[in-house]
């Protein structure tokens, strides 16, 4: 009797600690909050989106099958190879400015993130989706004080429903030069191709060096030829204008090739120009591929945690830095004295920017909660300070770059995955002219302009192929999401929507696996005791 009493305790503590296991550790298969999500597999659609978005002669490897070749004479009209790149959304044009903006924060997502990666079975993939970039961004620099900013026409491109495969409209490129500058493009990409380097240094040395070697000259260029790139490339302004200017690019790329190359030189701009460019003296509540200051502020605050790599006298400028970067920190928690300098927040706890892909602005904020969190840990501090002397943990930081990824995965009101192809619910009919056409390689027939328009543009059904890993625009101010083709704001997905989320679902993926390893040995443990 007693033996069996001892069975039956052992039976009913196994239980409840597999329960408490499954609980803390997440066992779902992508739909379900409370740590029920897939990270792993958020992770390995987000990598698969950019084969989506790739232009060019496509690989043999390529692994998402309905997209074909695309845009291979680009640069043809003016005598240089532009082949290649990424679409940066639903249309048919490579607009260097967010396509520069997704691989710097694809390459810091690898960089910072790289075990996590790796732990996930990404490690290649990551690669190739960098490399696509980066392979592009090198073309364009075709001389020291020459980059192309942009392949085809966006009026052009919006009056045509047009698979990339069956392109008729404008392929016009537009470079930046000495006579015509672009200080923020010159500046992302060289932003680009530093973090990159980075990425590279183990795996291909040599490359990394070639991406360094551009990446030092186009910051030269940027700097010495100062402007504004859509001032130099009228066609720009209707869809990716430089509101900000261009001094947080040129202090994004000083800080990206301080972290590149470890000289002081780059440092020691950054911190002589920064009330010039504003890099101490903008307190932002936004960070996307056009507002760089957050971002900046982060890295100039992470050297001055690292402490002992820079010199006496930069100190309290960095510490200005630091500051801005946890006023951006403490917006997103809501914990800035004044209203007016915090994110808004939705009912169900999104973050809210403006109405136009709002998703941006949630995803890339998860990103730099998750990094900062982890750079407070590393450096052995654990709180912010925030105006009006409220204070916030690193925990609370991480919580809420969690609750952005599960609001993005599906932990919403609607309970819908603004990621298309993960879980249940998504959008099925993303603005997307590729993945709303019948597969290139279904059917070859040519499909033109007006006939785009009105055979699958107009259609109410859902799209014949899924752009898996691609995040949308996502819900409005309410929450509210409204799931068609037209609606363009909401459900257009972009590059630089995804890009920051490879680095925060490698992150959430590697917790889970750590909570669950440590549940089995508490398991295990607590089981021997029982015996």
């Amino acid at each position: 009797m007693a033996a069996a009493t001892t069975m039956c305790a052992a039976v009913a503590v196994l239980l409840v600690l597999t329960s408490t296991m499954a609980a803390a550790a997440g066992d779902g298969d992508g739909d379900g909050g409370g740590g029920g999500f897939d990270y792993k597999k958020a992770l390995h659609s987000g990598l698969l989106y950019f084969e989506a978005q790739r232009s060019g002669h496509l690989p043999y490897n390529q692994r998402v099958r309905w997209r074909g070749h695309s845009g291979l004479a680009d640069g043809l009209q003016q005598g240089v190879d532009l082949v290649g790149g990424y679409y940066d959304a639903g249309d048919n044009v490579k607009f260097g400015l967010p396509m520069a903006f997704t691989m710097t924060m694809l390459s810091w997502a690898a960089a910072e993130f790289w075990d996590e990666i790796a732990a996930a079975g990404e490690r290649r993939h990551v690669l190739e989706a960098i490399k696509w970039g980066t392979d592009y961004l090198v073309k364009a620099h075709t001389a020291a004080d020459e980059l192309w900013a942009e392949v085809g026409d966006g009026d052009t491109d919006h009056y045509c429903w047009q698979r990339p495969e069956d392109m008729t409209t404008s392929r016009q490129a537009y470079k930046v030069d000495r006579d015509n500058p672009g200080s923020d493009v010159a500046g992302e990409t060289a932003a680009a191709l530093a973090a990159a380097s980075i990425v590279f240094r183990r795996s291909n040395p040599r490359y990394s060096r070639l991406l360094l070697r551009h990446a030092e000259q186009l910051f030269d260029f940027g700097d010495r030829y100062r402007g504004k790139y859509d001032s130099s490339i009228g066609e720009v302004r209707a869809y990716y204008a430089s509101v900000s200017g261009y001094g947080d690019e040129l202090l994004w790329a000083a800080l990206w090739l301080h972290r590149a190359t470890g000289r002081r030189g780059y440092l020691d701009y950054a911190v002589a120009m920064a009330d010039e460019l504003g890099g101490v003296g903008w307190a932002v509540t936004e960070f996307s591929w056009d507002v760089k200051y957050a971002g900046l502020q982060i890295l100039a605050a992470k050297v001055l945690m690292d402490g002992g790599d820079h010199p006496a006298s930069h100190a309290a400028t960095l510490e200005q830095y630091r500051s801005k970067a946890e006023h951006y920190l403490c917006a997103c928690l809501g914990k800035n004295a004044a209203a007016g300098d915090n994110v808004n927040r939705t009912a169900g706890g999104m973050l809210f920017v403006r109405r136009w892909n709002n998703m941006q602005y949630v995803t890339n904020a998860a990103f730099l909660l998750t990094v900062y969190s982890r750079y407070l840990r590393d450096s052995g501090g654990d709180t912010i300070r925030c105006s009006g002397g409220a204070m916030a943990t690193g925990d609370e930081l991480a919580a809420m770059a969690r609750a952005q990824a599960d609001y993005v995965l599906g932990d919403n009101p609607a309970g819908v995955s603004y990621m298309v192809g993960y879980g249940r619910r998504f959008p099925r009919r993303v603005h997307h002219r590729g993945a709303s056409m019948v597969s290139h390689r279904a059917d070859g027939r040519f499909v033109g302009c007006v006939q785009g328009y009105d055979r699958w543009f107009r259609r109410g059904g859902a799209n014949p192929n899924v752009v898996a890993g691609a995040i949308v625009g996502g819900p409005d101010h309410r929450d509210r999401f409204r799931d068609s083709r037209d609606n363009y704001m909401q459900t257009e997905a972009c590059t630089y929507n995804t890009a920051p989320m490879v680095g925060v679902f490698a992150h959430l993926h590697a917790q889970k696996m750590a909570a669950r390893t440590a549940n089995n040995n508490a398991d295990r443990s607590m089981i021997k005791r029982v015996d």
